[in-house]
């Protein structure tokens, strides 16, 4: 499949998402929070994989949806909250990676995987990529 198509198709994906969840696309804002997928298995980053962020409320302990993404062609997936909606607290990184695999037409052991973390400071960038096989993750805070 050519990139064009790749990049068309991932386009539409996103704004079926956006849509489903009444979002408003924020791709073209700098963000705070970045993520980077990297394919450990193949060497190649992890384009196409559907993500969402989410925020713990402190009282109720419930999670909110912030926005849903598709990593791009280099496995980033910009503009994922804005500076303004970046507050202190407990954030959940969801990557689809069930649907990630299927797409390449493989199996994996890990259906999704979420990623929990706490935000002290967010003046300052934070970026949590996922280092991913198809039957092993692992996660760092990168700068």
């Amino acid at each position: 499949m050519a990139d064009d198509e790749l990049e068309a198709i991932r386009r539409q994906r996103m704004a079926e998402l956006q849509a489903k969840h009444g979002i408003t696309a924020m791709a073209g804002s700098a963000s705070p929070l970045t993520t980077h997928v990297l394919n450990t298995a193949t060497g190649v980053p992890g384009a196409n994989m559907t993500l969402s962020l989410h925020r713990q409320d402190p009282l109720t302990s419930a999670w909110s949806l912030i926005t849903t993404g598709i990593t791009n062609a280099d496995g980033r997936c910009p503009g994922l909250i804005t500076t303004q909606m970046f507050t202190s607290g407990v954030y959940r990184l969801h990557f689809d990676t069930a649907q990630y695999w299927q797409s390449m037409e493989e199996t994996c052991f890990y259906p999704y995987v979420e990623i929990v973390f706490t935000i002290n400071d967010p003046g300052k960038k934070h970026h949590v990529p996922l280092l991913l096989s198809r039957f092993s993750y692992s996660t760092y805070r990168g700068s």
